[in-house]
């Protein structure tokens, strides 16, 4: 198996030289169970697993490897098996917050050069939920691009469009109906030899469907919509990597029941473009665009430009990030206030020895 297929290229190859000499090998996790990792290198796929040395080392979740990482392992001659000893530097990930109350970060899918975000035309197509993907789409370092499935089953398939397009700043909106076979010649630009593609969104969006058409084959399960919501069943269980017949390595996700921001301050500008450079024009620099005379954000609610429901998104995004960032610090103190307290318990250990 070529390497270049699965998207080494020359930033990674450039990562690897260090360990060339001293005989590992390099390889794509390609799936991920319980810290055991499947894992696909030049010669064969291996179930990995990290060296003690690794996980002693990792300081936290993000430190292990992700579905997407170029790993430096080790094989076991005969078994199928390998150890991995480091994760090579990330090009790009896409992050949410880990579910629960530790505030840590979960990789979804790692060294992505696009990301499809997935969105039914159907009842439960939702611009907020977008909006949120599109902000932890442009933190994660790949290019995003909306797809909008199930054209068929959409009355008012122009309207929708352009319901999308006014929130998504330029980003490209690719509306595709499997059933019909239609717009799915705007996915190929991005679905070249050597790239990867993830497919992210919620479940019952058609990611398994499209994945399914995408790889000629049924590979994916896939279960219908439930009636009455237009929600979906749960079909993809794990993420995963899946080779395309055309070169394309594809990231299929399970769907997102929720999706927690992440350290995503640079997104959210991407992602509001329109309402930053309004707020530009406001006379006070720290208008908080409720009530304050010369806002130019609420001129522009007023005269029909802007939609309240886009600002509201804005600020309650902002809250959400405002509360990480402080969760986050209390987090970084408690962990050095633990550091320098171990420090101090070890040095009054020597003194009493001495």
């Amino acid at each position: 198996m070529n390497l270049q297929t699965f998207g080494f290229n020359d930033y990674f190859e450039k990562e690897f030289e260090q360990y060339q000499d001293a005989g590992y090998a390099v390889g794509r996790v390609a799936l991920e169970h319980k810290r055991m990792y499947r894992v696909w290198t030049e010669e064969e796929e291996l179930l990995c697993e990290v060296s003690g040395k690794f996980s002693f080392l990792a300081e936290s979740r993000d430190d292990f490897p992700a579905v997407g990482d170029w790993v430096v392992l080790k094989t076991r001659a005969g078994e199928n098996r390998g150890t991995i000893h480091a994760v090579l530097p990330r090009k790009s990930k896409f992050s949410r917050k880990a579910a629960g109350t530790n505030t840590e970060e979960q990789i979804v899918a790692a060294n992505v050069d696009t990301i499809f975000l997935v969105n039914s035309l159907n009842d439960d197509l939702n611009l907020r939920r977008i909006e949120r993907y599109l902000l932890l789409s442009w933190e994660s370092g790949a290019n995003p691009v909306i797809v909008l499935t199930k054209a068929d089953l959409c009355k008012d398939l122009e309207e929708k469009l352009a319901e999308v397009e006014s929130i998504s700043m330029g980003v490209p909106v690719v509306s595709v109906s499997v059933v019909e076979e239609s717009g799915l010649a705007g996915l190929q630009p991005y679905l070249l030899p050597g790239k990867t593609v993830a497919l992210l969104g919620s479940s019952g969006v058609g990611k398994s469907t499209l994945t399914n058409y995408l790889l000629g084959d049924d590979k994916q399960k896939v279960q219908t919509i439930r009636e009455g919501d237009d929600k979906g069943r749960h079909t993809t269980t794990h993420r995963e990597l899946i080779l395309l017949p055309q070169g394309t390595v594809l990231i299929d996700t399970p769907g997102m029941r929720e999706l927690q921001l992440w350290d995503s301050e640079n997104g959210l500008a991407e992602s509001f473009t329109d309402i930053e450079n309004m707020a530009d024009e406001c006379k006070f620099r720290d208008c908080t665009h409720v009530n304050e005379p010369g806002c130019a954000v609420i001129q522009a609610i007023e005269n029909g430009s802007l939609d309240q429901n886009r600002l509201t998104s804005y600020k309650k995004l902002q809250k959400e990030l405002a509360y990480l960032e402080r969760k986050q610090d209390k987090r970084a103190q408690s962990e050095e206030k633990k550091r320098w307290k171990s420090i101090s318990t070890g040095l009054k250990q020597k003194y009493k020895k001495v």
